[in-house]
């Protein structure tokens, strides 16, 4: 492969080798904290070791190391390629990975040490948060000005889910973590807990979900060999997402003290995310119809489709656990924590995976180092995601059911012990998956002559 063509996906392959590191790491610290849940006393009382600074450290690496790296390197690819032009500046790019690898090192190192916001998806400390924000501007400005010098003037529903994405991500994060009062990240009592969650929410729905919904548009007509079914239908699951997902947190209060009629509106909401979420995956489903056979015989197609599949489970359950009567029974159990799993890992996760083995091969013009390495990290994953719904619902309705009746927490926790540790079991196989894929995804660069970033 030639230095100029390396130098032209420099970004892309930066942005896609630190997803499968972190995808390592971040799998391991979630390994580490399943084992805690499994045997508290395991590691003893090392400060950076407990479970509380490692579960947020799990949080942050699989949310914005692996998955997030992964669908900014997928970003990096689609708009210039379906632009027809080069990305404006492959400098900027790399400083987008270096700040952004950065920014993640920095949060290990004091997430570890103690020093925290402490808020759901919001624990990055200030400065970090700074630098958060830059990567989202320069992204922004980078992918504004290839559209700017576009050759093609149809832009298709892709295109408009990544430019969508990283202007909301960028205005929830800043009001999420409460970037104006650095000293704690956050506001006092009850509108704090609205606005933590109106960005608990947000970056599922505007970071991950229009990013992974844009590499599942571009992926899909592609590998199925067939024209998306209807640009229409695209364009109103991207509006009617926007409308319906910036409301919805406060699903997660029902039992706090806020306002009834937001409350409404978020139920509402949430509800309504019905509407996107079907648009896009009939839109997708009709594309690939009769076509199942194209899309398993390729692996990116592979790992995308299976998180359309997710993505279909996640949204069914997301509605139902946010009425009322449904909440009283799984508010605050395990099962909360399977429907989270089954989103990042399983929709947002799979399709970053897909996308990543999907696009290699394009820009490195050779193939995957290995398929048969790839689809072994596929089943690990999808049984390890599997595994993870399973018993973490299973032993969510048990704590629920038990709450319902009564029970106190001492005597409900024997009773799901066996789930805890079959969790820690399943986590080897998601451990496992993700140093295949480091060492597939590598290997690819590295025989192609582009190892590094």
């Amino acid at each position: 492969m030639s230095p100029s063509t390396l130098q032209t996906y420099s970004t892309v392959r930066g942005f896609f080798l630190s997803s499968a590191f972190w995808m390592v790491l971040g799998t391991s610290y979630g390994f580490t904290a399943a084992l805690e849940l499994a045997a508290p006393d395991l590691l003893g009382n090392i400060s950076w070791l407990v479970f509380g600074r490692i579960r947020q450290v799990h949080t942050n690496l699989v949310m914005f190391g692996f998955v997030g790296s992964a669908l900014l390197g997928g970003a990096h690819y689609l708009v210039p390629t379906l632009l027809r032009t080069s990305l404006y500046s492959e400098r900027i790019g790399r400083a987008c990975v270096w700040f952004w690898n950065l920014a993640l090192a920095s949060g290990v190192v004091t997430l570890s040490m103690g020093y925290t916001q402490n808020r759901e998806y919001a624990e990055l400390i200030w400065p970090i948060d700074l630098g958060v924000l830059f990567v989202l501007a320069l992204v922004f400005y980078n992918l504004l000005q290839t559209l700017r010098q576009r050759r093609e003037n149809l832009l298709y529903v892709s295109v408009w889910y990544v430019i969508g994405s990283v202007i909301f991500t960028f205005f929830s994060y800043f009001f999420g973590n409460a970037v104006w009062n650095p000293e704690t990240g956050s506001i006092t009592g009850m509108p704090d807990a609205i606005l933590a969650w109106f960005y608990g929410h947000n970056i599922l729905g505007f970071f991950f979900t229009p990013l992974a919904v844009a590499l599942a548009y571009y992926i899909i007509p592609i590998v199925s060999r067939a024209p998306l079914y209807s640009h229409t239908l695209s364009l109103i699951g991207f509006w009617s997402i926007l409308m319906m997902y910036s409301h919805i947190g406060t699903h997660h209060l029902l039992q706090a003290p806020a306002p009834t009629w937001l409350k409404v509106v978020a139920i509402t909401g949430s509800v309504g995310m019905l509407v996107p979420v079907t648009t896009v995956l009939i839109n997708l489903w009709l594309t690939m119809k009769g076509r199942l056979g194209n899309i398993h015989s390729d692996i990116g197609g592979k790992f995308v489709f299976a998180g359309t599949v997710w993505y279909l489970l996640t949204c069914l359950q997301g509605p139902l656990q946010s009425l009322p009567y449904v909440q009283q029974l799984t508010h605050f159990t395990n099962w909360v924590i399977a429907h989270a799993h089954m989103g990042v890992f399983g929709f947002a996760g799979m399709t970053a995976l897909g996308g990543i083995y999907f696009i290699l091969p394009r820009i490195t013009g050779k193939p995957l180092y290995s398929e048969k390495l790839a689809d072994l990290q596929y089943w690990l994953v999808l049984i390890g995601i599997t595994g993870f719904f399973a018993v973490l619902t299973i032993a969510g309705l048990i704590q629920g059911n038990g709450w319902l009746n009564g029970e106190t927490v001492y005597r409900l926790l024997p009773q799901i012990y066996l789930y805890m540790v079959v969790r820690a079991s399943l986590g080897v196989l998601i451990v496992g998956g993700a140093l295949i894929g480091l060492y597939n995804i590598f290997m690819t660069l590295r025989r192609a002559g582009g190892g590094g970033s």
